[in-house]
């Protein structure tokens, strides 16, 4: 921790600009550390409050116009790529669809603060065509609001800060070790989980080309459309005869249906 103090004062607000900017285009190097012992410094009058915020701000700004284009040029195609190397893929793009569809252009104001949706809000805001102008607007208090959760605390505990990394730095490699070591159990068991997961799928999943065949042999299948109202709307394709239906009306839809018959459902 102190070595980050140490490069903060020998780079200055670049790196706060780098950190965050790297982190907002999805690459995993927190920045809200930084952005504390920033505050702490400013604390000290060794650095300019106004500097790092901006230089912040800037960052955020400049990473997330560049994935809003990105969503608005390749639509859903950039969402698919982000959730793939989410460590929970299968509900990576319903979970962060179900955030935007429910709060719309707002949702930037509390995005940074949730994972995953952080980097997601962004191209989603793209892709459903959100005015750039009132994409610009939300994402901009939002980040302000961000950054001010670790500036804050940073330039009013500067002195517990100074007692923590002492603390941290008393306890040496083996503090870092058992980190390390509770970060890697949990990517293993998220890891675990993921393979679970896909084999399920694998023994549950019908190709388009096998529908084609069940309608065609007269099965009379029938097919819900369960994808999301945002997901509907970036991509307005369906299955000719696919019964629109949402997750809360899925039971009901569901109940009384003819258990021999084929069933079924598609999502994105």
């Amino acid at each position: 921790m102190h070595q980050l103090i140490e490069y903060l004062l020998a780079y200055g607000v670049i790196l706060v600009f780098l950190n965050v900017l790297l982190e907002q285009l999805g690459l995993p190097i927190p920045a809200l550390p930084t952005i504390v012992v920033a505050g702490a410094l400013c604390a000290r009058n060794q650095f300019e409050t106004t500097d790092v915020v901006l230089a912040a701000l800037s960052a955020c700004l400049i990473a997330d116009t560049i994935w809003y284009f990105m969503g608005r040029r390749y639509g859903r195609g950039v969402l698919g790529t982000l959730c793939k190397v989410s460590l929970s893929p299968a509900s990576c793009v319903r979970q962060t669809e179900s955030f935007f569809d429910r709060w719309g252009a707002r949702s930037l104001l509390f995005a940074k603060f949730i994972p995953g949706f952080s980097t997601i809000a962004p191209p989603l805001s793209g892709a459903t065509k959100l005015p750039l102008a009132t994409f610009l607007f939300f994402d901009t208090f939002g980040s302000l609001a961000w950054i001010a959760a670790g500036f804050i605390p940073g330039l009013i505990f500067h002195r517990a800060i100074d007692r923590a990394m002492e603390t941290l730095e008393n306890l040496g490699s083996g503090a870092l070790a058992l980190v390390g070591a509770a970060l890697i159990l949990f990517i293993i068991v998220k890891w675990i989980q993921r393979r679970n997961f896909y084999t399920f799928l694998r023994t549950s999943r019908i190709s388009g080309d096998e529908l084609q065949e069940l309608i065609e042999k007269g099965a009379h299948p029938l097919i819900f459309d369960v994808r999301s109202p945002v997901a509907r709307r970036t991509d307005p394709r369906k299955i000719p005869g696919a019964i629109i239906i949402d997750e809360v009306g899925m039971d009901a839809a569901l109940a009384g249906l003819d258990p021999d018959r084929e069933i079924v459902l598609y999502c994105t």
